[in-house]
């Protein structure tokens, strides 16, 4: 509004000032033609004068538009190639997310040859290898969604060609894993190592780039690299701690389990770290594996004995069964490696538990395994006794009554030596 004001101010200004230039001005302006003299007014003179400008401005912006017509009619139909282009390019992504791949596969490239005619016309898009790169992208996706391998290549190496600038790095990145995606698609875990492994080392750590990484090595078998691989993305927080806590562990077994000899089997436990390592089912399964391939079983109890006082530790050792179970299950192992010989101080701490844990029937079991092989018949006697018939587990029951009956055996007790073998039979 203050604006409007001060325009009609100021227009009012110049009325005001002609009208009192105009109204009084009693020049002439006198032109000698000879033989004649022609006296205009001052006023006029100044009318025409500005009558002829204005009307030589209209007359050269008319001709300036008459000679640029086409100019803008060129300028008008790259607009229009340039909206189609784009236009194809969203319709191919739009394809792409609908799931209608084959319509998406002709957009990109209808795109394409929008790009190219503007390149041969000599008006290239300004952004046109980013465009290229998209549209290649889009094109080779959904032939790989199609099966159609021979053109998913084919743009796949026109992208790579689109990406060898240094300032399509990023995109090139995109590209590579991609390419490692495809071929995991493909059940093809080596090549998808070598795309990954392609990558620079910052993009190799983005937490897409180890997610693949992660179920090639696996797919390749390589548990080693994936178990590394695993512990790059729970420190990242790419799994929730519920789901980094599995695929630790079972990585960590598939490990443990694929060592065939002692020495391998000790490598493999050095390769985890300690968080791995104090792990129930890893540690047991470590023992059960050293006991198997006739290891060092005291080395294999000492892999048992962090897993064994974090069960003591535990509010509810009920709650624990399963988990105890299993654990007797490899110290017994062990005991039996021996041939009677256990580790004394492994059986004072057995009995330690036991007299903690009066109601655990698992731990009477174990101590009096303990004391068997110790030949302590008497006391194994009664703890087996003891905990024979409360024991839940199928397997550690049988295994009360194969005891209780070589303690019968031992005596001489040949009649509750094969009632007791009857009743495992039974089990």
């Amino acid at each position: 509004m203050m604006r409007a004001l001060l325009w009609f101010l100021a227009l009012f200004g110049l009325a005001a000032g002609a009208a009192l230039l105009a109204g009084n001005n009693q020049g002439t302006v006198t032109l000698f033609l000879p033989p004649y003299r022609v006296d205009l007014s001052l006023n006029l003179v100044l009318a025409s004068l500005a009558l002829g400008f204005v009307l030589l401005h209209l007359a050269l912006r008319g001709l300036s538009a008459l000679f640029s017509m086409p100019r803008q009619a060129q300028r008008w139909r790259l607009q229009q190639r340039e909206r189609a282009m784009h236009a194809a390019v969203l319709d191919a992504l739009t394809h792409q997310q609908a799931g209608r791949f084959l319509r998406a596969r002709k957009a990109a490239e209808a795109a394409l040859e929008q790009e190219e005619m503007l390149a041969a016309s000599g008006h290239p898009v300004q952004h046109a290898g980013k465009l290229r790169a998209t549209a290649h992208l889009v094109a080779a996706e959904s032939a790989h969604a199609l099966q159609d391998r021979t053109t998913r290549e084919t743009h796949l190496q026109e992208l790579l060609k689109e990406t060898d600038a240094r300032e399509a790095q990023e995109t090139r990145e995109g590209v590579q894993l991609q390419a490692a995606r495809w071929a995991l698609a493909d059940r093809d875990p080596q090549t998808a190592l070598q795309w990954l492994d392609a990558m620079p080392q910052g993009a190799a750590r983005r937490t897409l780039a180890l997610r693949a990484r992660l179920k090639a090595t696996r797919l390749s078998r390589q548990t080693l690299p994936a178990l590394e691989t695993a512990r790059l993305l729970a420190k990242h927080r790419a799994f929730s701690p519920e789901a980094a806590h599995l695929i630790l562990k079972g990585l960590a077994l598939e490990l443990i389990h694929g060592a065939h000899d002692p020495v391998q089997l000790q490598r493999a436990w050095a390769e985890l770290e300690p968080a791995e390592q104090t792990m129930a089912e890893v540690a047991i399964q470590a023992g059960h594996r050293l006991a198997a391939l006739d290891g060092d079983v005291a080395l294999s109890r000492q892999w048992l004995q962090p897993v064994w006082d974090e069960l003591l530790r535990a509010p509810n050792l009920r709650e624990q069964a399963p988990v105890l179970v299993k654990l007797i299950h490899a110290l017994e192992e062990g005991f039996g490696a021996e041939a009677g010989a256990s580790d004394l101080q492994w059986l004072e701490r057995i009995e330690a538990a036991q007299r903690q844990h009066p109601e655990s029937a698992e731990l009477k079991y174990l101590a009096g395994i303990a004391c068997l092989r110790h030949q302590l018949w008497g006391k194994a006697q009664q703890l087996l006794t003891q905990a024979q018939g409360r024991l839940q587990d199928a397997e550690l029951r049988r295994n009360a009554w194969r005891a209780l009956a070589a303690l019968a055996e031992q005596r001489g007790d040949s009649a509750a030596s094969q009632q007791a073998l009857r009743e495992a039979a039974l089990l």
